[in-house]
């Protein structure tokens, strides 16, 4: 089973060495959709929603929300924030599976574990 948990966060970035419309300073609304994999436990449960928004919160939104990312990625395409997220993750949650990151509400990036 897969459970998915989606999440938001604002903020700002612009692409270097880039000659297209993102090298100028502009945001967006990101959506990030965080999905684990497994068998229900004896509780019923993959994981409780509530541990997964936690983990999420402490280890990206709160990290990435309301900020320049280029402070914190450097070349902060929507690829490279993806593993970033992945990377803070991965250990705090050991049935990660997947990461969607929708920099629009039509363009998103998918990374899934091998």
């Amino acid at each position: 089973m897969y459970l998915t948990k989606r999440f938001s966060f604002e903020a700002a970035h612009n692409l270097l060495n880039y000659s297209g419309k993102c090298k100028n300073l502009h945001g967006h609304s990101y959506a990030l959709e965080v999905t684990v994999i497994g068998e229900p436990e004896h509780n019923g449960m993959i994981m409780d929603f509530y541990d997964v928004k936690k983990i999420v919160e402490e280890r990206v939104i709160d990290k990435l929300d309301h900020t320049y990312l280029n402070d914190i990625i450097e070349q902060s395409t929507a690829e490279r924030i993806t593993l970033w997220i992945w990377n803070a993750l991965y250990k705090e949650l050991p049935s990660l599976y997947e990461i969607k990151l929708f920099e629009t509400e039509d363009s998103w990036v998918t990374y899934r574990s091998k």
